[in-house]
């Protein structure tokens, strides 16, 4: 991940345009913060999320734990929950994606989403 600026206008500055530094540590501690707001709604129904890094592509790793880990619904829960929650809270991230260990089987429906 590299560093991206962005101008922001304010009408109550003395200066037109303010450059606002998008840092990596800026933008993992607001996708954790958005991860902290969307696990309570994993953990209602016994599974749990994690963080495990975001790429060059800005594609947001996650693992999926507990009752979720194996869940034949997991992908759709991570897409059309996960996904649409935090991508709309940091809009930099493009994707949410599942990290699977070594030795696990990968999602049945993959492809299709």
């Amino acid at each position: 991940m590299s560093d991206s600026t962005e101008k922001v206008s304010n009408e109550n500055a003395s200066t037109e345009n303010i450059v606002v530094k998008n840092t990596d540590e800026d933008l993992k501690k607001r996708v954790l913060e958005a991860i902290e707001m969307f696990r309570p709604m994993l953990q209602a129904d016994g599974g749990d999320i994690e963080f495990v890094s975001i790429d060059e592509q800005m594609r947001l790793h996650v693992k999926l734990t507990g009752a979720c880990g194996s869940c034949p619904m997991a992908l759709m829960t991570l897409k059309q929950g996960a996904e649409s929650y935090i991508t709309e809270a940091v809009p930099e991230i493009t994707e949410v994606v599942r990290d699977t260990e070594e030795g696990e089987e990968p999602d049945m429906f993959a492809g299709f989403m």
